[in-house]
């Protein structure tokens, strides 16, 4: 149902929930506050750029999500992507980028796609998102120890090596307020749960270092002030640029997608509620045409974030609106102090982050899984940190896709009854023909899903036949799916065995496989007459 979770909340709102929306959104806006800027420096662009995405991407989210509670802004599963191309193509190339990828979101949602992203395999998650928390730390290095330096390296082996090589000079202020950030996140939530822990770090670290005068990097020094309320406009770019970036653009759309509807899966576990994820992706497309116009990045649902709404009393998308209006009035109002903020501050945080989405322990726990799930898992992971993390997805979707089908393809087997039947029928005429197939007849049975991945061993197992049978007859009660190449395999055995003299008879035909056939030309090659329900009755025809 494309209908946004809005329209429905506010069909039976009150006072009080009202308030506890209020209370909520307020809270989260200031938790966002240090997260969007570290995210956005974090990702190659200004503060400020981060800022305006958390207002605007989550204002709209949360006014036409399919979410209760779901709270969008930028978050670190964009960092190493939204760097890349800011590295590679510029603002104007993330800009087009976004907009593209806001586009094909929508167009997913329209699309009824919102169900399908949830069948990409867990170890291709689990793999990229352990590999860009492993990248988020390294980005955060330089300014965690206040390291004097040039130009950090993009790519990972080569920045850890800048950072061996100028490993001795670091700044030890820096390191005094990075220690103070982790030490203040650590302790806080044993403190009050109310009061945000990286809001209360960020105030304290900046109140010590702006009256020590300590000697560190800070976002004035390196950025300036924010930007008063950016103006909507369009980039300039080439055909050839556009070309280039539809690649990035469908991996961020891939990511928002996934965020997203990961966030809304975990909120609905949270508050016993259900999300409509075709109207969410929409949300999330609107969301990120909307803010690349204000100077902004991809912005997806948070889950640290619309976790703490949840906990806080946040029930309705009223506390999502709340937040990004909250986030305006600070911008707007103290936007002019965010420049006294530490960068070894933000990399506190940012570390923490990184830990927390490392999700460490269940990558130990997917090492214990099967092979196959263990080679996805490591080439999606390695891949992201060290290639980049649109090959990493692509690759880890083609390897898992390659695995699946191996492993259903070694589930589907073909074998000869050679003797007679054996099993069990729930056909009682069946029991007649027990042990009592004629000399001359073959009866091979299928048990699986007969797609093209089975083809191959069904041909090798008809090969082994020394003598060519006066009929065949090919059981498929156990066939629950025949696809276009199982077909194709059907009637390749059907000719050879009519230019051999061997009449083939289809038994135990299922609905779909009965329907695929009635569909193709491969019914009228077997006949109609030669496609029956029981074997009994396949048994009889040979017989005749």
């Amino acid at each position: 149902m494309l209908v946004p979770k809005l329209f429905t909340t506010l069909r039976a709102y009150d006072r009080a929930q009202f308030s506890q929306d209020v209370t909520a959104g307020v809270i989260v806006g200031i938790v966002a506050i240090p997260l969007a800027i570290a995210f956005a420096i974090a990702s190659g662009v200004t503060p400020g750029a981060g800022l305006w995405t958390a207002i605007v991407a989550g204002f709209l989210i949360s006014a036409f999500g399919g979410s209760r509670v779901q709270i969008g802004g930028p978050t670190g599963a964009f960092v190493v992507i939204v760097y890349g191309i800011v590295q590679k193509y510029g603002i104007d190339g993330l800009t087009v980028a976004t907009l593209m990828a806001g586009v094909l979101l929508v167009i997913m949602g329209l699309a009824k796609l919102g169900s399908v992203i949830k069948f990409i395999p867990h170890p291709v998650i689990t793999g990229f998102t352990s590999g860009i928390a492993v990248i988020i730390f390294s980005s955060e290095v330089k300014d965690l120890f206040g390291l004097r330096m040039g130009v950090v390296p993009a790519a990972f082996l080569p920045k850890w090596a800048a950072f061996a090589a100028n490993a001795s000079n670091v700044t030890p202020a820096a390191i005094a307020i990075a220690a103070l950030t982790l030490a203040i996140l650590l302790v806080w939530p044993a403190i009050s749960r109310r009061i945000p822990g990286p809001f209360v770090a960020l105030i304290a670290t900046t109140a010590v270092a702006h009256m020590l005068h300590l000697p560190i990097e800070t976002i004035g020094s390196r950025f300036g002030s924010l930007s008063a309320i950016p103006h909507p406009q369009l980039p300039h770019l080439s055909v050839e640029q556009v070309t280039g970036l539809v690649a990035p653009a469908f991996t961020i759309a891939m990511l928002a997608a996934i965020e997203s509807l990961l966030s809304a899966v975990v909120s609905d576990g949270m508050i016993g509620g259900r999300h409509r994820s075709n109207m969410e992706l929409i949300a999330q497309g609107i969301a990120n045409v909307a803010s690349p116009l204000f100077g902004g990045i991809p912005a997806t649902g948070a889950i640290a974030r619309t976790a703490t709404n949840v906990k806080n009393g946040g029930r309705t998308p009223i506390a999502g609106m709340t937040h990004a209006l909250t986030l305006l009035l600070v911008t707007l109002f103290f936007g002019r102090y965010a420049a006294l903020i530490p960068l070894a501050t933000l990399a506190g945080i940012l570390v923490i982050v990184a830990y927390h989405m490392s999700e460490w322990r269940t990558f130990r726990a997917e090492l214990r899984s099967p092979k196959s799930d263990v080679a996805v898992l490591l080439t999606t992971f390695g891949l992201t940190v060290l290639v980049d993390l649109t090959v990493a997805i692509a690759v880890g979707l083609v390897l898992a896709s390659f695995l699946f089908i191996r492993r259903m393809a070694t589930t589907t087997s073909v074998s000869l009854i050679a003797h007679g039947l054996d099993d069990e029928s729930d056909d009682d005429d069946a029991a007649a023909w027990r042990g009592k197939i004629p000399h001359d007849v073959r009866v091979f049975e299928i048990s699986g899903p007969f797609f093209f991945g089975a083809a191959e061993v069904f041909k090798e197992t008809l090969s082994q036949l020394s003598e060519r049978p006066r009929v065949l007859i090919i059981r498929m009660r156990d066939v629950g799916a025949l696809d276009s190449t199982g077909m194709h395999v059907l009637k390749d055995v059907v000719r050879r065995c009519r230019r051999e003299g061997t009449h083939v008879v289809l038994s135990d035909v299922h609905s779909q496989p009965l329907a695929a056939l009635e569909r193709s030309e491969l019914m009228d090659e077997v006949g109609r007459a030669n496609v029956v329900p029981t074997i009994a009755k396949a048994l009889e025809a040979a017989a005749a």
